[in-house]
C-alpha cells in the first residue's frame, strides 16, 4: 500500500516542486507555488454526502486540466476518483491513495503537475 512518503517521492521528483505542511500536519506538493497534490481527510459534510461509500482509507486531491478530464477520470475509474459538491466547479478531484499503484501513482501527480505547472516547465520537461 502506497503512503504519503511514496506520494512526497513522486511529487518531488518533478522539476520546481516543493512540499509544504500545513499547521495541522497536511502535506502538499506545489510547483512554482500553485498547489497540485494534496492530502485532504475527508470532512464531516464529506462523509454525510457520500454515505456509505466514503472511502476509510488516505485520501488525496490532484489538481486536473479542465472539468472534462475530472468527468472522464470519475466515469472511466470510479473505484479510484470521487468528488464531493465541495469540489464543483473546480478542476480538482479526490483520490482513493489506496486504490493506486505506483505506477497509478506516477500518472497521476504528473498530469496533476502538467496541469499546474507553468507552460514553459512543462514543455522542458516533457518535450512534445
Amino acid at each position: 500500500m502506497l503512503t504519503w512518503d511514496d506520494v512526497a517521492r513522486a511529487c518531488l521528483a518533478l522539476p520546481g516542486t516543493t512540499e509544504a505542511v500545513s499547521a495541522s500536519g497536511r502535506r502538499r506538493w506545489l510547483v512554482r507555488g500553485k498547489t497540485f497534490v494534496r492530502e485532504r481527510p475527508l470532512h464531516r459534510t464529506d462523509l454525510a454526502e457520500l454515505g456509505d461509500s466514503a472511502p476509510t482509507g488516505p485520501v488525496l486531491v490532484a489538481y486536473v486540466p479542465d472539468e472534462g478530464a475530472k468527468a472522464a477520470l470519475l466515469a472511466d475509474e470510479p473505484e479510484v476518483w470521487f468528488t464531493t459538491s465541495h469540489f464543483d466547479g473546480w478542476p480538482a478531484l479526490l483520490c482513493r491513495l489506496d486504490a493506486l499503484d505506483e505506477q497509478g501513482l506516477t500518472e497521476l501527480v504528473a498530469e496533476a503537475w502538467a496541469s499546474r505547472a507553468p507552460r514553459h516547465l512543462v514543455a522542458a520537461h516533457l518535450p512534445g
